[in-house]
């Protein structure tokens, strides 16, 4: 037990002392998310072996942080943004990336072996960390922009569809047995959401109850939540589905029983996850990853990044540049960082990683090899994103056209094209803040309608 209280102790030394170095690193282009995995990686066994993540309550504190980070991502998703035509087509996108890497991975039979290991293969190139991504999006104030719909509506089925692949392709069961019990989670959701929502609506005596307690020690909302998302992850893994399809169920339901959100209820649920529960399931991860194994083939790590980028990033980019509203509403960089942000890849490649080791269709090097590849892209495709923005604000072209005609002024247009950059970056941070402050204002109004009701 000594053992297990030292390793937290050090997670969470890691995750009070990440948001100071956030802060430091100039620019703040370094996400918090990062620098947990990469204090993982340092601190685990595979290298100081200080953090046990081969301790029971360790691992299980790792899989209830994975929950809460999925509880939240599928709270944030707007059902609409999912069923309407962005969704749709963020479905059919993930699609044409599916079949890519199904080529892709008939060529690469160096990363798993056998049928399974290429539908892994093919699996692992059209993930989506919409987990990982939603408080990267959140700190750089994009949810809420037409940018942010975008990432939400493509980078779900990135999510969603890779966990019911997995399910379905890579489980232990019979297709059919896999379809049936998925079709019962699904209705149980059903029924759980409409439920919930009947009764919110008609005021019932048990809802007026549970709001009523809802700020007192009793915090029945919370506790209800909680409830919810620990039913339908225990459910997942009775039938031996990952965790993440009931957490991010959990949320589904959470939203559609309560569509325009709970400032109170959405604060206490952020409080535990992220001081708590999700720092240490990104830091477990790093520390999962084997960062000799990564320097004796770093070509495979290299090689997977591009690959992700070829068939995740550009067919997204391709799909909002063919689609005429998304043409005209969104500039094109705006489209290359969203397929950038999309690109964003992490739990799932762990989660697959791991079935495809347990089964020996994988060895260990290469997994760590993958994971470490999905830790480098919640850094790197984020500030590509973030690139993209200021080269876009900078205007290079307009630039090269004047230096061309003015080639003694090089210096001053130079000059006077990056001072551009830092006003318009200036003028996003101050519309941020009355984005911020517009939505606190319109979250007490709420409150106190809530509470005259």
């Amino acid at each position: 037990m000594a053992e297990v209280f030292v390793s937290l102790t050090i997670i969470m030394a890691i995750s009070a002392v990440t948001p100071i170095l956030a802060r430091i690193i100039p620019k703040q282009i370094v996400p918090e998310t990062v620098i947990l995995i990469l204090g993982g990686a340092l601190l685990g066994p595979n290298m100081y072996d200080l953090i046990k993540t081969e301790a029971p309550a360790i691992e299980f504190m790792s899989e209830l942080g994975c929950a809460f980070l999925f509880l939240l991502a599928g709270f944030e998703i707007d059902p609409k943004s999912v069923t309407g035509k962005d969704g749709i087509h963020g479905l059919a996108t993930w699609g044409v990336t599916l079949a890519i890497s199904i080529l892709v991975a008939m060529t690469t039979p160096s990363i798993a072996s056998g049928r399974q290991g290429m539908i892994a293969t093919a699996l692992l190139f059209t993930t989506t960390a919409l987990g990982t991504l939603m408080p990267i999006i959140k700190e750089r104030g994009i949810t809420g922009t037409r940018v942010g719909e975008i990432v939400i509506s493509y980078g779900t089925w990135g999510e969603l569809a890779v966990v019911l692949a997995v399910a379905v392709l890579l489980g232990t069961r019979t297709k059919w047995q896999t379809a049936v019990i998925l079709a019962g989670l699904l209705a149980f959701c059903v029924w759980l959401g409409a439920a919930g929502a009947r009764a919110k609506r008609r005021g019932s005596k048990i809802f007026k109850f549970l709001e009523s307690k809802s700020e007192s020690t009793s915090q029945t909302f919370t506790r209800i939540t909680i409830l919810l998302l620990v039913i339908l992850v225990t459910i997942s893994a009775i039938f031996d589905i990952d965790i993440v399809l009931g957490a991010f169920a959990a949320g589904f339901v959470l939203r559609y029983v309560i569509p325009n959100g709970n400032h109170s209820l959405e604060t206490k649920l952020d409080g535990m996850a992220y001081g708590l529960f999700i720092p240490l399931f990104f830091i477990v991860s790093g520390a999962r990853i084997n960062l000799r194994a990564v320097a004796k083939i770093p070509q495979l790590l290299v090689l997977f990044i591009l690959a992700l980028v070829l068939i995740r990033t550009v067919p997204i980019v391709i799909s909002l540049t063919l689609r005429k509203s998304t043409r005209k509403e969104i500039s094109m960089h705006n489209r290359i960082s969203a397929a950038t942000y999309c690109t964003t890849a992490l739990p799932l490649i762990v989660a697959i990683t791991s079935i495809c080791v347990k089964n020996g269709i994988m060895e260990d090097d290469v997994a760590s090899v993958l994971v470490a590849a999905g830790a480098v892209t919640v850094f790197l495709m984020p500030f590509i994103a973030k690139i993209t923005y200021t080269v876009a604000d900078a205007e290079p072209i307009s630039a090269i056209v004047e230096i061309a005609h003015h080639p003694e002024s090089t210096m001053d247009i130079v000059h006077s094209h990056v001072e551009l950059e830092r006003k318009r970056a200036l003028k996003y941070k101050m519309e941020e803040k009355g984005l911020l402050l517009h939505e606190k204002w319109e979250d007490k109004k709420e409150n106190l309608r809530e509470k005259n009701n």
